[in-house]
């Protein structure tokens, strides 16, 4: 999601190698135009007897983007070898160069050269600017990004949003008799994004912000702030903490001076890493986290496949290409529009349901965590399908 650094643009996309789902966010903040202005469906009619051709469009020769990249194409191509005999998928694969310009005139080439869906890029910006290079061929992009800020119109975004995770959490805290909490955040895009998605998530659910303490990036802010947090939560009764740092960032540093009796503690990234979950204030708090059995699997195929481990991030890969041969499988000539891929059942993930929303953002269906005694819990299991559909 986004990062949790004040970070250059190269700085960010170097944090991919340290698998950090935060650091897809644009680098830059004034990124916040839809790729797409408008609503209505968008995307191609096709023929699903005649092979389909989908591009994809990754950072492949980028010096920090290539590893990750690698891994999400492998990732694609294991999608369509278990698409063999339902759908038929002419895969063309684009490098962008871990460049926003270079990814809109690639994406212009390949919607040319007759591609009727784009997967990726996987940067935002790049992302981004396919999609605004494309949206007058009327074509849809499945993003890799995870950066809400660029879905809608022909974008969808495929990584877990803020706003996704948040909702998780708010929904089961307020299940369990939450009523109010505390917000606490780094002072930088992704800790207010946090913030942001934490606030909508908790007056969607019946719960109240109280106060909310921010902090800058340094670890004596940083290990402050926990202090405030701490008497922030005793002075108003606050039941709950919801804390936006990454592992990889500022949490280490904040939890330091946490009080984990204060409150139930909650936190909108993954925890499940062996030294945040030896941390002693965050023993008890929850978090979210994919379905680990459909994971599980889908890294053990991966792995058997290629010799190596799945990239954390390349579920999302896997998936857009599940969801477009899923609805190819069907006969339908408008498989590849929004109005098909925003079914409301919608897919089998690597990790996982999931369903496309109109406003161009995925909804996973995410379990929830506890942190006990060192280890993760699940405490309420992802859910197998979604409600109403």
């Amino acid at each position: 999601m986004l990062a949790v650094f004040r970070k250059t643009c190269t700085k960010a996309r170097a944090a991919l190698a340290g698998v950090s789902m935060m650091a897809l966010a644009a680098c830059d903040p004034s990124l916040v135009t839809n790729a797409l202005p408008g609503g209505g469906a968008a995307g191609q009619s096709v023929d699903p007897g005649e092979a389909v051709p989908v591009a994809l469009l990754l950072p492949t020769s980028d010096s920090n983007g290539g590893p990750v990249a690698r891994s999400m194409e492998n990732a694609v191509r294991l999608a369509v070898a278990d698409l063999a005999g339902k759908a038929s998928i002419d895969l063309r694969v684009y490098d962008t160069e871990g460049s926003a310009a270079v990814a809109g005139q690639k994406a212009q080439a390949a919607v040319d050269a007759g591609a009727k869906i784009i997967i990726g890029p996987l940067f935002a910006e790049a992302a981004n600017a396919a999609g605004r290079a494309v949206a007058d061929d009327d074509v849809v992009v499945l993003a890799l990004s995870n950066n809400a800020s660029i879905a809608g119109g022909n974008v969808f975004v495929m990584s877990t949003t803020f706003e996704n995770t948040a909702n998780r959490l708010m929904s089961y805290a307020a299940r369990q008799g939450k009523s109010s909490a505390v917000i606490l955040h780094q002072k930088n895009l992704g800790g207010e994004v946090g913030r942001n998605a934490f606030t909508a998530a908790a007056s969607r659910n019946g719960m109240s912000i109280v106060d909310t303490v921010s902090y800058d990036f340094n670890p004596a802010a940083a290990t402050a702030a926990g202090t405030r947090a701490n008497a922030a939560m005793q002075s108003t009764g606050a039941d709950t903490l919801l804390i936006t740092a990454e592992a990889a960032g500022s949490l280490g540093l904040v939890a330091g001076t946490l009080d984990a009796s204060a409150g139930q503690s909650i936190g909108l990234t993954n925890w499940d890493n062996s030294q945040v979950l030896s941390l002693p204030s965050l023993q008890g708090g929850w978090f979210a986290t994919p379905d680990r059995g459909r994971l599980n699997t889908f890294e053990s195929r991966y792995s058997a496949r290629y010799g190596s481990p799945a990239h954390p991030l390349s579920p999302a890969a896997y998936d857009a290409m599940a969801a477009v041969g899923t609805l190819l499988a069907g006969g339908r000539r408008d498989a590849l529009t929004t109005r098909a891929l925003t079914r409301s059942n919608g897919f089998e993930g690597a990790a996982g349901i999931f369903r496309l929303r109109s406003g161009g953002t995925v909804e996973r269906g995410l379990a929830v965590a506890r942190v006990a005694n060192g280890s993760m819990v699940v405490i309420d299991p992802a859910p197998r399908s979604f409600g109403g559909s």
